[in-house]
């Protein structure tokens, strides 16, 4: 497992984790914040490289209990990151071949749950935007404390948008000096089109020696050498909001 918050507990890259879910906690104030989705503008930002890694910090606290269910029918990781099977998953839960508790995998060094994707279907925006995957959240929602949800890039497909009226709160991922302006700008257009509740971005793969974000920088350790690019680099005060609201 290439999960850092496990591996090396007291990095610096753990504790920018556990900056980010002290700032969901202050979120969650007036509000029941526990379902979370994470997604991204487009491939390989490394959401789910972010939400394993913010996954292990909440379980961390207070011995809550955790789930992380991989949404991500077209492309899904998060199996590869835990080193876990992918026969069986949600696609085979929601379709009644599996139960829920014969599909969920647990992780001995945390006190997670994870709900692998299954099978790849055929057509994954109606699978996901279904009467039977809004019934499925909510019949799970009070075993847990906090459900991390690994959505599609939304800046690519609508698989994250039609989640949003069950999902408690977005989180968007965006990685640093790889990603336009633009590409960005779509996809918080998208999902303020479908009234998503946008907790904040993170900013991935940061080079830390750019004072410019300050702290403000959590990045995924496996891919810290950042690749040149030739994309515009964006600037946070662009997009209209702020790391975390």
């Amino acid at each position: 497992m290439k999960i850092i918050s496990l591996k090396n507990p007291k990095s610096p890259i753990s504790e920018a984790y556990r900056n980010v879910r002290t700032n969901i906690e202050f979120s969650n104030l007036d509000k029941d914040i526990k379902v979370i989705m994470v997604t991204s503008s487009k491939q390989n930002e490394g959401k789910s490289t972010v939400i394993s890694n913010l996954a292990v910090s909440f379980s961390k606290l207070e011995d809550k209990k955790i789930l992380i269910i991989d949404c991500d029918l077209r492309n899904p990781t998060v199996h590869r990151t835990f080193g876990i099977s992918n026969i069986f998953g949600l696609t085979d839960t929601l379709i009644g071949n599996k139960t829920f508790e014969e599909c969920v995998g647990s992780i001995s060094e945390a006190n997670i749950d994870i709900l692998t994707a299954g099978k790849i279907p055929p057509n994954p925006s109606e699978i996901l935007g279904s009467s039977k995957m809004k019934y499925f959240i909510n019949s799970i929602r009070d075993d847990y404390d906090y459900i991390f949800i690994d959505a599609p890039p939304i800046g690519i497909v609508t698989d994250a948008g039609v989640m949003s009226n069950f999902i408690d709160g977005t989180i968007l991922v965006v990685a640093s000096n790889e990603t336009d302006v633009e590409v960005v700008k779509i996809a918080k257009e998208r999902l303020e089109h479908v009234n998503a509740n946008i907790l904040g971005v993170i900013l991935n793969k940061f080079d830390s020696k750019d004072s410019a974000y300050g702290y403000y920088g959590y990045y995924n350790e496996s891919e810290r050498q950042m690749k040149n690019s030739k994309k515009k680099r964006f600037s946070l005060k662009n997009l209209g909001f702020s790391i975390f609201k």
